[in-house]
C-alpha cells in the first residue's frame, strides 16, 4: 500500500521526521527518508537485548531494560557486551546498512540508526531469530509498560493509535519530565548526527506491519508536545494498516 501524496507532501512542521512501514505480507517497505542517520536514543536497547541473548543468555535486567526503557540496566548490559563494539557486532549480523556506534563510547543513546534499519531490527526478531530471542524481546515489548523508568509517559506514537502493538520508544534531551508519570513502574566513519535536538521515536509492530516513526524537534520543544506530533503524524503512517 502507497503512502498518500498528502501526506508526503504535509510533513508535521517544524519536526524532522523519517519513517518506515514494513507490510508483512506484500513485503512493500514505504516511508520518508528511511535511511536518514538519527540518534538512536532508548531504540538501542533493543540491540543490547539482541546481543545479551545470543551471546551472553538470559538476564533479569532484559525486562525492565525493554518494559520500562530502564537506563541503568542499559548501561551496565552495554559495558558487559563490549560498549560500542556492541553495536559493530549486531550491526554486522543484522546487515543493518545505516547503524553506526557513537563516538563516545559510553553514550549508548548516540547510536546512529535509521528507520530501515529499525525496521530491519524488528524484522530479524520475527524472521531470522532464534525462537528463544524472538520470543523474550518481542515477549517484553508487548507488555512495555506505560510509565517508563524515568518518570515520563511512553504511551505516545504506537500505543496511542494502534491496537496491542508491541513497542519500543525513544526520547532524549526533554530533561526531567514535567508531570511524572503516575501509573509507576514496577520496580526492578563520521556522521552529521544531531546530538543536540530533542529526539523521539515510536517503533514496534501493529496487525501485519512493522513501523518506525523516528523525529527530531526544535530545541525548547517540551516533551508533551513532541508526544502530540509522533502520535499525529504515526496515526497517518499507520492509518488502513494497523
Amino acid at each position: 500500500m502507497l503512502l498518500t501524496l498528502a501526506l508526503l507532501a504535509t510533513p508535521v512542521p517544524t519536526t524532522t521526521a523519517s519513517y518506515a512501514v514494513y507490510d508483512r505480507v506484500t513485503h512493500a517497505l514505504t516511508g520518508r527518508d528511511v535511511h536518514r542517520p538519527i540518534r538512536s536514543a532508548s531504540l538501542v536497547k533493543i540491540l543490547i537485548a539482541i546481543e545479551q541473548l545470543e551471546t551472553r543468555g538470559d538476564d533479569p535486567r532484559i525486562e525492565p531494560m525493554l518494559r520500562v526503557s530502564d537506563d541503568t540496566a542499559a548501561s551496565e548490559l552495554w559495558v558487559e557486551n563490549g560498549w560500542e563494539q556492541l553495536v559493530v557486532r549486531t550491526a554486522r549480523r543484522l546487515g543493518l546498512q545505516d547503524t553506526r556506534p557513537p563516538e563516545k563510547r559510553g553514550m549508548w543513546g548516540y547510536t546512529a540508526v535509521s528507520a530501515h534499519d529499525v525496521v530491519k531490527v524488528y524484522r530479524y526478531l520475527l524472521e531470522d531469530a532464534r525462537p528463544h530471542v524472538r520470543h523474550t524481546v518481542m515477549g517484553h515489548l508487548r507488555r512495555a509498560e506505560r510509565c517508563a523508568a524515568d518518570g515520563f509517559d511512553q504511551s505516545f506514537g504506537l500505543p496511542d493509535v494502534t491496537t496491542r502493538p508491541a513497542f519500543k520508544q525513544g526520547w532524549s534531551g526533554f530533561g526531567d519530565p514535567v508531570k511524572p508519570c503516575t501509573d509507576r513502574p514496577r520496580p526492578r566513519a563520521e556522521w552529521d548526527l544531531d546530538l543536540t535536538s530533542p529526539a523521539m521515536h515510536t517503533s514496534g509492530t501493529c496487525g501485519f506491519s512493522i513501523v518506525a516513526v523516528l523525529t527530531l524537534h526544535p530545541r525548547g520543544t517540551s516533551y508533551d508536545q513532541a508526544a502530540k506530533r509522533v502520535t499525529r503524524l504515526t496515526e497517518e503512517v499507520t492509518k488502513y494498516r494497523c
